[in-house]
């Protein structure tokens, strides 16, 4: 499985993310990507890829020119009103120029912005879902409407080209699945328009929440709500590394220096083993009926439950009950947990963090003398099965009368003849 791991222990930014996929893909990729970029049709932006060094460490740092000007060039002046501040990577800042896209700008604008930039659909539907998280995120920090939410910080050219050039790469680099570590979101606090914020200022801090984050001896806000919501959305798990194949190293530099080297380090490889790191969940119930539990079941799965079921167990006073599982990735678990607390009786829930072991799954579909059929195939750990899929052979019994048994038998035979 084609697998990039993204090391977050300095945070993570727009930028640094950009440049650390960028490093991952190949001469002729990377001249291909830059021009795409500058050609996209982002009003007055240019992009360029410059070799940067921290604590030794080579790699890449991505330049954003807005109207020829390099954010960072003059003094900061936000007037966004939660981040207003200084961010520890000098990154996405946004100045009182005049130009017309530094001034307050709607979702809806943005909207109509990326409708007409040259990429692919792929890539506006994912700009779009990324500011949709930090437009629902600013406005729970600051209690108004998304339709009033205007954007500063994040909402002007340079930021749209952060989370362009992310999604783009993403689409380029074609992985299958995208781990990263646990945030580092930095510690302190950080000065805004109205007053002083902790680290992570209160968007950024929504955005993170069912994603694993901490805070070591760096003084800064190093996650910024661009790249929160840029994870949040691609990250298919936060977790360890898992056992990789490595092929590439990219290193995204941000544009600060600490005592520690201020990267994003992205690597890219093949995962033999199909592992993942999930959260179980369990609790015990004895006062609920069957009903209940059926249907809180079917709500665990809508809210994105990875498995749920139950064993019967005996509880105090030899009481009968049932031992509710959950399992879900890390960024679900408190939308799961709410759940399970609104759906059941249980007055509290235990946690464990596991690694799950998958075989390889796809979906074939053959054609039969009954019509196509889907085939459900897995491989991995020396072993190799197929299926095919029960809805399919059900409604072809409810077709013909025919067993399931005999279905299978025709269609077996007739595939295997067709081979021949």
């Amino acid at each position: 499985m084609k697998t990039i791991y993204l090391d977050l222990q300095m945070g993570a930014a727009g930028d640094m993310l950009s440049a650390a996929l960028f490093e991952l893909l190949d001469e002729n990729q990377k001249e291909q990507f830059l021009k795409q970029i500058n050609d996209a049709g982002i009003h007055g932006v240019s992009v360029s890829a410059e070799p940067s060094v921290k604590c030794g460490i080579t790699g890449t740092h991505f330049t954003v020119l807005v109207d020829g000007e390099e954010e960072g060039e003059h003094e900061h002046h936000h007037e966004h009103e939660e981040h207003h501040h200084d961010h520890e990577h000098d990154h996405e800042h946004h100045h009182d120029h005049e130009h017309a896209h530094h001034h307050h700008t709607s979702l809806h604008d943005i909207e109509h912005l990326v409708e007409h930039l040259k990429v692919s659909d792929f890539v506006k539907e994912n700009v779009l879902e990324v500011y949709n998280l930090i437009a629902q995120a600013e406005s729970h920090a600051h209690g108004k409407p998304v339709t009033d939410i205007h954007f500063h910080e994040v909402g002007t050219m340079d930021a749209v080209a952060d989370i362009t050039c992310v999604c783009m790469l993403i689409e380029m680099l074609g992985a299958d699945q995208i781990i990263a570590s646990p945030i580092n979101v930095g510690s302190g606090q950080v000065h805004c328009a109205h007053g002083i914020l902790p680290v992570p200022a209160p968007a950024t801090a929504f955005i993170l929440q069912g994603i694993p984050t901490y805070n070591n001896h760096i003084n800064g806000e190093l996650c910024t709500p661009t790249g929160a919501a840029l994870l949040k959305h691609f990250a298919t798990s936060f977790g360890n590394m898992p056992p990789i194949t490595t092929e590439k190293i990219g290193y995204g530099m941000g544009k600060k220096d600490f005592e520690a080297a201020n990267c994003v380090r992205a690597m890219l490889g093949t995962t033999n083993q199909n592992t993942q790191t999930i959260v179980e969940l369990t609790c015990n119930l004895d006062d609920i009926s069957a009903e209940k539990i059926s249907f809180a079941i079917e709500q665990l799965f809508d809210e994105g439950a990875l498995e749920a079921y139950t064993v019967p167990v005996t509880m105090k006073k030899s009481r009968p009950g049932n031992l509710l599982c959950v399992m879900c990735k890390e960024q679900d678990k408190q939308r799961i947990i709410e759940t399970i607390f609104k759906h059941t009786t249980t007055l509290g829930i235990r946690q464990n963090i596991s690694e799950r072991f998958t075989l390889e799954r796809t979906i074939e579909t053959v054609q039969t003398e009954f019509g196509p059929v889907r085939v459900k195939k897995s491989s991995g750990f020396g072993v190799s099965r197929s299926k095919y899929e029960y809805e399919d052979i059900a409604q072809i019994a409810r077709n013909t009368g025919m067993s399931i048994s005999e279905i299978e038998h025709v269609i077996a035979n007739g595939v295997k003849q067709s081979t021949l």
